[in-house]
């Protein structure tokens, strides 16, 4: 059985420092500009912040291209910058979790520049290099995720290399012990300055097939789908070895108190769970993209909660996630009424949620025109442009939304969104809302560790409850629906009473007996009183 930590109770929020807060004028989110802000996450009521990279780098892919991944990047501060929101988040009572990327480095690392410089080099295999095919052309069909083949012709050694994503992103060997012992390292190195634990970029992709064997080609793939979905990536991603080497990385992890590691994974539940390990030495908490993926309908996200939980190992934690810098917003998906009905699930949901910054005061994604796309990935394949959710976060009705005094490095509209001192003074906001189920998730332990039971629902409603020895049960009521909905309460004998509406406050206190009427894109949280 899984002894309880921090994390079981925490709330987990995701800062895209580019996009934050600007303290230096350049126009680029940065350290003291978090560390400026951590009153208001705070207020919040969040327990933990995730840092997007911050590491040194060219910034081909904002930060996900390494080229130190022991320095802090001069874009966001210095090294000095990092240890003082270290020291200030820990004053007030946060954790601090920091992007791995040990998938790939940038091919300006020290490392690629040596494994590059010939192929009798020492470090040649700790990337992955291949002759050409006996025709001369690519090695295989593999296909990069921003376009094209996923091999580079290095023409100085007349071979090539792999890249899942840029070029300039090329692709560690993890079957290289030499590899893990430095990525082990590298972890060790945050973990000794007290960092408490890291979001590990694209874990399901360290391993690669070592017969180099040509993926299938994916027969439902339509025209108009991104062009890597014509293969399916069976020798690329998810394979059997790559649960060796999440072992390795949870046990450095274990040499530390408390450490938290969360992965990166998109895949179906059944195939995410085994990410958890062995005697569940794996991650933590491999993430569950499930809402960020599914229809927006009430059967369907039942049927995936279901999925989910009936998957989870014994003893395992689960989690949920509504958005991130990769995926578009919450709100820009469903609209800004249904985004306060899925702030309800997010945090009603038995699990550690994941709040993306932003997401709490309503942002939607920016329209960016094509001309001003700063993306890789949206200028190789528009259909999966990142700019929009990447947006800087609207801090006040000022040009720029008080993120700068300058023009912002992407697209930041000066009219329009939400922005965090409106919806401050608005007891009706998004930032009310959030803040109250946050309330209501610390005042009752049923809704942070509690056990989830589904409740029998029809049509547009969602219905759940949440026990815990020695509080009351509380129950989630959710219309997904855009018209008036009823739900009989079969089973439960309690009455109860409405602490939380997604609408307004004015139905608190409100008894519940029978049947509850919900309005038009309502959620209801109900404490049930016996």
């Amino acid at each position: 059985m899984l002894r309880e930590t921090w994390w079981q109770r925490a709330i987990i929020y995701q800062i895209y420092p580019r996009s934050f807060q600007d303290s230096d004028g350049d126009g680029v989110g940065d350290l003291p500009g978090i560390t400026r802000r951590l009153r208001y996450l705070v207020d919040l009521g969040v327990d933990a912040l995730w840092l997007s990279p911050v590491f040194t780098s060219p910034m081909r892919d904002f930060g996900y291209d390494i080229v130190d991944y022991c320095a802090i990047d001069p874009l966001f501060g210095s090294m000095q910058d990092f240890d003082e929101l270290l020291e200030a988040a820990h004053s007030y009572g946060l954790k601090l979790l920091l992007d791995l990327v040990p998938n790939h480095t940038s091919s300006q690392h020290p490392w690629f520049i040596e494994s590059r410089s010939s192929r009798r080099s020492p470090k040649r295999n700790w990337y992955l290099w291949r002759d050409p095919a006996p025709d001369g052309g690519l090695p295989n069909n593999w296909l990069s995720e921003f376009g094209g083949s996923a091999w580079a012709f290095d023409e100085a050694s007349g071979q090539y290399y792999y890249h899942a994503f840029l070029a300039s992103q090329p692709d560690l060997n993890w079957r290289n012990p030499h590899v893990r012992e430095a990525i082990h390292n590298v972890m060790r190195y945050w973990l000794r300055k007290g960092v408490d634990g890291f979001r590990i970029d694209v874990l399901w992709h360290l391993i690669k097939d070592d017969q180099f064997r040509d993926n299938p080609i994916n027969p439902e793939f339509k025209e108009g789908q991104p062009p890597h979905w014509k293969v399916l990536p069976l020798y690329t991603t998810d394979r059997p070895e790559v649960h060796e080497v999440v072992a390795g990385l949870r046990k450095v992890a274990d040499e530390f108190d408390d450490c938290l590691l969360i992965g990166e994974i998109y895949l179906p539940p059944k195939r995410l769970v085994a990410y958890y390990g062995k005697d569940l030495e794996g991650v933590h908490l491999p993430f569950n993209f499930g809402l960020l993926e599914t229809n927006w309908h009430a059967r369907k996200i039942a049927e995936l909660i279901d999925e989910y939980e009936g998957a989870l190992p014994a003893g395992s934690w689960p989690n949920w996630v509504l958005g991130n810098h990769d995926r578009p917003r919450i709100a820009t998906r469903v609209g800004g009424a249904q985004a306060r009905v899925a702030a309800m699930l997010l945090l009603t949901l038995r699990g550690t949620p994941t709040i993306y910054y932003g997401d709490e005061i309503g942002m939607t994604d920016a329209e960016v025109p094509a001309g001003l796309v700063c993306d890789p990935l949206g200028k190789s394949v528009p259909a999966l442009g990142r700019d929009g959710a990447r947006s800087p976060m609207r801090w006040d009705g000022s040009r720029f939304g008080g993120f700068s005094e300058t023009s912002p490095w992407c697209l930041c509209p000066d009219e329009g969104p939400p922005n965090v001192t409106e919806e401050e003074s608005n007891q009706a906001s998004m930032l009310a809302l959030y803040k109250r189920l946050i309330k209501a998730r610390r005042h009752n332990p049923a809704l942070t560790i509690g056990s989830y039971h589904p409740l029998v629902a029809t049509g547009d409603v969602l219905l759940f409850r949440r026990s815990h020895p020695g509080c009351p049960s509380v129950m989630t009521a959710l219309n997904l629906g855009d018209q008036p909905a009823a739900a009989i309460l079969e089973g439960i004998r309690s009455r109860g009473r409405v602490i939380v509406s997604t609408l307004a406050a004015d139905r608190d206190g409100e008894a519940v007996k029978d049947e509850i009427d919900l309005r038009p894109h309502e959620g209801l949280l109900i404490e049930l009183l016996g």
